[in-house]
């Protein structure tokens, strides 16, 4: 059976809910990922900006999706000076 999906989260999330979640967990964290990179900060200096420890921009940075949660990842997009913008629509 070739089951097709919208994204990786829907095949390996257990329920929509978790799938919803990871994909905008992992919107904000490339984001973030990108705007450190295009300003050429250093993790001490991305910290600093953020408003978290060095440690915790290299989590961003490796990818440690499991360790943010979304409420935290709009903190530190807020403080890097970006807007967020999002769409809603109807489940398919």
């Amino acid at each position: 059976m070739n089951e097709k999906f919208d994204s990786i989260w829907d095949a390996i999330e257990d329920s929509p809910l978790q799938a919803e979640t990871m994909k905008l967990r992992s919107s904000l964290m490339i984001a973030l990922k990108k705007h450190i990179a295009a300003e050429g900060l250093t993790q001490v200096e991305a910290a600093r900006l953020l408003g978290v420890t060095q440690p915790r921009i290299s989590d961003l940075m490796r990818g440690k999706i499991n360790l943010f949660a979304i409420d935290g990842l709009v903190d530190m997009v807020v403080r890097a000076g970006l807007r967020i913008e999002m769409s809603i629509g109807k489940a398919a």
